[in-house]
């Protein structure tokens, strides 16, 4: 039994049941219940993109490294612990288990302090989450993505019996990597932090992880603890956590103020004007990331990933022709990726330019390049990723 059929253990709930969307798009999920994304047939073959250099290539995991993942090469529904995407600022420093504190500080009733037994010790939850990093893009083929399934304890309950005083805004996670840096002619040390508003991290689905796929949270992504926003952008995921701390101000830190910020040029009450956001939720996205033979026959496959608003079409278009729907993978839940595949029948020899779309049910469309801000910083590309294929 390979990963992707352990039937959950019955001991513990889910959080989230994963509703995936309405309308036509469920409808044809119920129509393919033997889809699995992406497992290759005997015989099939993966068809190489041509927009992908020769030069390019995936490295095994280095320490203080980050690591990408090959999305053609993707092979469980699951992204294995080894080859989920990382990406760190401050290194990756080492915690003993049995030391390992998480302390609640700031605008509470009541201040709490934890060690990692006394977490697991609570109520756990566990749920299915993708993200990828803020700076994911073409430029890695979409590689800085992932998958799993996640345990842990709810933020909120934690929050709540906490107690969060009256007049506190935001909610400040701080990891225990840091580093040395300069600001304003000075040296100061600095750890990686990042913040939510008060209503964001009361969201039920917020967790506090310790564990990826049925092991221990690895070393690499956070151990023992790390926070998990789902429907966010991975920084907003920190990991090594040992405080959360409630404030009554604006934390403006190097990752919320200066860093994974958006510069892009918006029409702000009739004024053309730079503006800058800090990289929160995901956007609407979808890539493909591989195309399959077998006997003639055809496939183009890839993810989506949003805020988990539910989808209402996802669509692929080869050359000039017709969008046309593609069929989603039923295993998708509110916020795993979503995975789909696309027959591409009477393909002909030749050149191919192949490209992708999503539709939510709120009406949002996945933008064109060309329909994306202006922007003068590399964060949040979700524009259309038209991809080459020669048959």
């Amino acid at each position: 039994m390979n990963q992707d059929d352990k039937p959950e253990d019955s001991s513990r709930r889910e959080l989230i049941k994963g509703a995936l969307g309405t309308g036509a798009l469920a409808a044809g999920a119920a129509s393919v219940p033997g889809f699995i994304f992406p497992a290759l047939a005997q015989g099939e073959r993966l068809v190489p993109f041509t927009d992908v250099p020769d030069t390019f290539n995936v490295r095994p995991v280095r320490p203080n490294s980050t690591h990408w993942l090959d999305t053609r090469e993707i092979t469980t529904y699951f992204t294995d612990n080894e080859d989920f995407y990382l990406v760190q600022h401050y290194g990756q420093p080492e915690i003993d288990n049995d030391s390992y504190r998480l302390r609640v500080t700031g605008m509470v009733d009541k201040e709490l302090d934890f060690s990692l037994q006394d977490l697991k010790d609570r109520d756990n939850i566990e749920q299915q989450v993708g993200f990828e990093c803020g700076g994911n893009s073409p430029r890695l083929f979409q590689g800085l993505i992932g998958n799993a399934r996640w345990r842990g304890v709810s933020l909120k309950d934690i929050l709540e019996e906490a107690g969060i005083q009256d007049g506190a805004k935001e909610i400040v996670f701080f990891g225990t990597d840091t580093q040395v840096e300069t600001i304003r002619e000075r040296e100061v040390e600095k750890a990686f932090a990042r913040s939510l508003s008060i209503d964001d991290a009361m969201r039920p689905e917020n967790m506090l992880a310790f564990e990826m796929n049925g092991e221990p949270l690895p070393h690499y992504h956070g151990k023992p603890v790390r926070a998990l926003i789902p429907g966010w952008y991975g920084v907003a995921n920190v990991k090594w956590l040992t405080q959360i701390h409630v404030q009554d101000t604006r934390y403006m830190g190097r990752f919320m103020g200066r860093d994974y910020v958006t510069l892009k040029k918006e029409n702000i009450g009739g004024v053309e004007r730079w503006v800058e956001n800090s990289v929160t939720t995901m956007n609407l996205k979808s890539s493909i990331v591989r195309v399959t033979e077998l006997g003639g026959q055809y496939k183009i496959q890839g993810f989506v990933l949003n805020d988990g608003t539910p989808l209402e079409s996802i669509e692929v278009k080869v050359d000039d022709g017709p969008w046309e729907r593609a069929q989603i993978n039923p295993r998708s839940t509110k916020y795993s990726w979503k995975l789909f595949s696309y027959d591409w029948n009477n393909a002909t020899p030749g050149q191919h330019t192949i490209v992708s779309r999503v539709t939510d049910i709120e009406g949002n469309v996945q933008a064109t390049q060309e329909e994306l801000p202006e922007k003068a910083s590399n964060w949040e590309n979700y524009g259309q990723f038209p991809r080459t294929v020669t048959i």
